[in-house]
C-alpha cells in the first residue's frame, strides 16, 4: 500500500488501526505528524467519508501543515492560505479555537449571538476588565487588570464558569474577583462578544446542555484526532470527550515527557489517564527518533527516566553514535557568552549555517549578554520573542531614568505616568501636558505630586548613587516590582528582565557619578538601534526552551545550567513543588531533544542577578547525564572572562 511506504512498524500499526480509542505516545522527533497524516489518508482509502474525519491541533501552523499534507496526498490544489480548501470536501483540520468558532457560529442563536459575534483578543479583554475596575471603583494596583484576566482565563480553562466560581467564593479577594468576573461577562454579553477562552468553554456547555446539538456533531465526525494531547486543559479535554461520543473512535497523539505548559493550564493527567477514560484503548509507542544522534538520545533518556508522572518509553535511533555532549564551566555570564560566540565562529568557519544553530536559555533575561556578545562579534542572530531592549518593562525603567535627567521628555512622561497605574486618565494627562495642572481634581493633583516627588528623588540618586542602585530603586520604589510580583507568571518573568537591567548597570558603577548613568542610557539607545538593524536577517536563533518546542537544529547550546535558574525558581519563591520539579525536568528533556548533531551545555560559577553577584551550584540535570556521554569544553585562547565590579 502506497500510503504505508516509509513508515516503521509502530507507525504502520497506528495508521492501520481503525475503530476504537487509540493512544499514540510519540517521542520527540518520532514522526508524529507523518503518522497522523497517513492515518487520515488510510481511513479515507478504507472507505470512510472524508467529511466524517476531524483533526484538532493547538496552533495555526500545525493545522496548516497537517492540512496541506493531507489535502496534498488527496490531490487537492495547494494553497498558502491558512484556510480550508473551499472547493474540496475533505477532513476538517482546525485548531481548538477555530473549531469552537465554527460550532458557535453554526449554533449562535442558542447563545444569544449572531454568526457575526466579536472575538476579543488579550489586550481587548484586559481593557474591558480595566473598564470594570473603573466602574466599580476598584484600585487597579490591587486588582491588576492583566492578573485578573489571567485568573479568569485559568478558571475557564479548568472548566469553571463565573456562576460556579461565585457560588464557591469566600473571602475578600475571591468575592471581589467574582464581582469583576460577573461585570466582565455582562460587558461581553452587551457587546455580543466572546473572549478566546469562551470559544471552547461556551462550545462545551452548548454541547452538554443541548442533546440535539451534541448528537449532530457526534454523528458528523466519526473519527477524531487530537494533536499534542499532553497540552490539553480541562475544558479542551471535555470537548474532545463529548465529540468522541459513544463511538469512541478517538486517536490522540502526545508525549507526557513534553508537557511543559502546566503554568498555562495544561493537565498532564489527561494523557496519563487516557486508558482509564477510554477502556480497551490501543497504545502504540513511537520510540524511533529520526532527528538526533545516539549520544543525545541516551542523555535525554537518562534525564527523563527520573520523573514518576510519565508513560514509560525509551527513544532510540538508527543514526550514528555521534559526538559527546560538550560541557563548559564559565566564570560568569560574560565568559559563558564568550564561549558560545567563539564556538559559533568555529562552527561557521567549518561550514555550519548560522540558521542551523540555536542558543537556548530558561529565562528571557539571559538573552541580554548573549545578544551583546554576538552583536560585538558581528555574528547575525535572531531572537525568537522580544529582544531585551525592546521589552516593555525594560523600556519603562529606562523611561523613568530618562525623565529624571530630561524633564522635558514628554514621550517618557506619557509612557510611565501610569506605570504602575495611578488613575491619571487621558483627560488628566492632556491637562498636565498643556500646563493646566491647576484644573486637575484634588485626588489627581495628589497623585501627580507623589509622582513628581519620586522623579526628583531619582534625580538626586543619579548624582549620589551607582547606576545599578538607581535602577533597583526605580524598580522597587516606583511600584513596578509590587505590580509585577502580584501579576501572572509572565509578569514575574518580566520582573526578572527589569532586574537584568540592574545587572547590566553594574558595569557602569565604577564611572564617576552621573557619567555612568549617561553612558548606560547612551549604550542602551545605540544597542537598540543595532538590534533594529538586525531584524529580519537570518542567523543564530536565540530563544527560551519553551519557544524551542517543536523546532530542531543541527547544533544547540543550552546555557545557564545552574541550580535555581534551570531548574528555575521564580523571583521571590522558595523551593519547588514535586509537580514543578518534574515539569522543569521535562523542559530540559525538550531542550536536549532539539539537537540533531551536537549539544553544548554550559553553566557559570558566578552570575550577576538583579545587580548582585551570586555563587552558583551546577544544575542537578548535568549530574543526571552519564559522564561517559560528556566531554569538557576548553576555553578559547582568545576568550576571557570579564568581571564588572
Amino acid at each position: 500500500m502506497e500510503n504505508l511506504r516509509g513508515l516503521n512498524e509502530p507507525q504502520r500499526r497506528a495508521v492501520l488501526h481503525k475503530d476504537g480509542p487509540l493512544l499514540i505516545v510519540a517521542g520527540a522527533g518520532a514522526g508524529k505528524t507523518k503518522t497522523i497524516t497517513h492515518r487520515i489518508i488510510n481511513l479515507i482509502k478504507s472507505g470512510v467519508d472524508p467529511k466524517e474525519i476531524l483533526a484538532i491541533t493547538f496552533t495555526n501552523k500545525a493545522a496548516k501543515e497537517m492540512r496541506e499534507r493531507v489535502y496534498g496526498l488527496l490531490g487537492a490544489p495547494k494553497t498558502g492560505i491558512n484556510v480550508e480548501f473551499p472547493d474540496y470536501e475533505g477532513p476538517l483540520i482546525k485548531t481548538f479555537h477555530a473549531l469552537g468558532v465554527q460550532i458557535i457560529k453554526e449554533q449562535a442563536r442558542h447563545l444569544g449571538l449572531t454568526k457575526y459575534f466579536s472575538i476579543l483578543d488579550e489586550s481587548e479583554s484586559v481593557s474591558l476588565i480595566r473598564e470594570v475596575l473603573r466602574d466599580e471603583g476598584l484600585d487597579p494596583k490591587q486588582f491588576e487588570p492583566r492578573r485578573m484576566k489571567y485568573l479568569i482565563s485559568r478558571y475557564k480553562g479548568d472548566f469553571i464558569t463565573e456562576k460556579t466560581f461565585a457560588g464557591n467564593a469566600s473571602g475578600y479577594f475571591p468575592k471581589t474577583l467574582s464581582k469583576i468576573w460577573n461585570r466582565y461577562e455582562e460587558k461581553l454579553k452587551k457587546e455580543r462578544a466572546l473572549d478566546f477562552d469562551d470559544l471552547i468553554l461556551k462550545t462545551v456547555h452548548l454541547l452538554k446542555e443541548h442533546k440535539e446539538i451534541r448528537d449532530n456533531y457526534q454523528k458528523r465526525w466519526h473519527y477524531i484526532h487530537v494533536d499534542e494531547y499532553q497540552d490539553t486543559n480541562t475544558t479542551q479535554y471535555e470537548l474532545t470527550k463529548i465529540l468522541a461520543g459513544t463511538h469512541n473512535n478517538i486517536c490522540v497523539v502526545g508525549d507526557s515527557d513534553q508537557n511543559i505548559y502546566g503554568w498555562r493550564g495544561a493537565n498532564i493527567q489527561n494523557i496519563l489517564n487516557f486508558e482509564k477514560d477510554y477502556p480497551n484503548t490501543t497504545v502504540i509507542l513511537l520510540e524511533e527518533n529520526y532527528r538526533s544522534t545516539k549520544n543525545i538520545l541516551d542523555s535525554a533518556n537518562q534525564v527523563i527516566k527520573k520523573n514518576k508522572e510519565r508513560i514509560d518509553k525509551t527513544l532510540f535511533t538508527n543514526k550514528k553514535v555521534g559526538e559527546k555532549l560538550g560541557l563548559f564551566e564559565a566564570y560568569d555570564e560574560a565568559d559563558e557568552a564568550q564561549f558560545v560566540t567563539s564556538k559559533i565562529k568555529s562552527l561557521t568557519e567549518m561550514g555550519v549555517k548560522t540558521e542551523k544553530i540555536a542558543v537556548l536559555y530558561r529565562a528571557n533575561f539571559q538573552s541580554r549578554v548573549l545578544e551583546e556578545t554576538l552583536l560585538s562579534a558581528k555574528i547575525p542572530y535572531q531572537v525568537l520573542g522580544v529582544r531585551f531592549f525592546e521589552r516593555r518593562e525594560v523600556k519603562d525603567v529606562l523611561a523613568y531614568l530618562r525623565l529624571a535627567l530630561n524633564p522635558e521628555g514628554l514621550s517618557d512622561l506619557k509612557r510611565i505616568i501610569n506605570v504602575p497605574p495611578r488613575g491619571i486618565g487621558k483627560v488628566g494627562l492632556l491637562k498636565i501636558l498643556s500646563g493646566k495642572e491647576g484644573d486637575l481634581p484634588d485626588k489627581t493633583k495628589e497623585k501627580l505630586k507623589d509622582f513628581n516627588l519620586f522623579i526628583k528623588k531619582i534625580v538626586e540618586s543619579t548624582k549620589n548613587e551607582a547606576p545599578s542602585a538607581v535602577i533597583k530603586k526605580i524598580i522597587k520604589e516606583s511600584g513596578i516590582e509590587k505590580m509585577l510580583r502580584a501579576g501572572t507568571e509572565e509578569d514575574k518573568e518580566r520582573l526578572e528582565n527589569a532586574y537584568e537591567l540592574a545587572t547590566l548597570a553594574v558595569r557602569y558603577d565604577a564611572l564617576p557619578r552621573g557619567e555612568g548613568i549617561e553612558n548606560l542610557l547612551e549604550d542602551a539607545a545605540l544597542f537598540s538601534s543595532d538590534e533594529a538593524s538586525e531584524k529580519g536577517s537570518t542567523g543564530v536563533k536565540l530563544m527560551t526552551v519553551h519557544a524551542a518546542k517543536g523546532l530542531e537544529f543541527s547544533h544547540v547550546f543550552i546555557t545557564g545550567l545552574e541550580q535555581d535558574l534551570f531548574p528555575h525558581i521564580r523571583l521571590g519563591e522558595i523551593g519547588m513543588s514535586k509537580e514543578d520539579s518534574e515539569e522543569e525536568r521535562r523542559l530540559f528533556y525538550v531542550a536536549l531533544t532539539r539537537a540533531e548533531e551536537k549539544l553544548y551545555l554550559s553553566y557559570t560559577m558566578m552570575r550577576t542577578k538583579f545587580g548582585s553577584r551570586q555563587i552558583n551550584t551546577p544544575s542537578e540535570f548535568i549530574f543526571d547525564i552519564p559522564p561517559e556521554l560528556m566531554e569538557k569544553e576548553e576555553r578559547a585562547e582568545t576568550g576571557k572572562a570579564v568581571y564588572w565590579e
